[in-house]
């Protein structure tokens, strides 16, 4: 009887060891990954479980393309990954699209780089705010420093009298309104 309780106990330590052992290589792993991933920046980081940041909806939309390019010339992509929290007006493709034959080509010029970061920064505001806060006459304080003013026409939320809000979408580090313009800095 006392062998077998020998037995059992060098079983059980031997199963014990060998799951600290896989723990350890497994926290190495991930210390490795984090490690690799931080060097990168935030927007990065691969996170397949939480919800998605700002960065990562508009990088899964086939229609904020020419946005996400934008906001990689103008190096502001980190920003907007980092924990807000950040209300983004985000112009689609279509809303890109409507500007005059050339603008965007012309603000994607190394050259042009402050324009750009003037241009998306007046995009964001360094809060979370949902549709349901805007009133018609609200001024907003964008990240540039200018303001935004909302309308409120037949029940659609209105920006500048140029963009209305078609969607918004939450994100882990705020909120993401699509707009169906792009909003010009005065």
């Amino acid at each position: 009887m006392n062998n077998i309780f020998q037995k059992a106990v060098i079983i059980t330590a031997t199963v014990f060891l060998l799951a600290c052992n896989n723990t350890t290589t497994e926290s190495k792993t991930d210390s490795a990954t984090a490690e690799t991933s931080s060097n990168a920046g935030q927007a990065n980081v691969k996170d397949d479980a939480s919800m998605k940041d700002i960065v990562k909806i508009a990088i899964g939309s086939a229609d904020h393309t020419t946005l996400i390019s934008a906001l990689q010339q103008a190096e502001l992509v980190d920003v907007l990954a980092n924990p807000g929290p950040f209300t983004v007006f985000a112009p689609t493709n279509a809303a890109f699209d409507k500007l005059p034959v050339g603008t965007v080509d012309g603000l994607m010029k190394p050259e042009k780089k402050t324009d750009l970061q003037n241009i998306l920064q007046y995009h964001v505001t360094t809060s979370s705010l949902k549709a349901d806060f805007f009133t018609d006459g609200m001024t907003i304080g964008m990240v540039n420093g200018g303001t935004v003013t909302v309308s409120v026409k037949d029940g659609k939320i209105v920006l500048n009298n140029s963009a209305t809000i078609v969607a918004s979408i939450p994100a882990s580090n705020g909120m993401v309104h699509v707009i169906d313009g792009v909003l010009l800095p005065k």
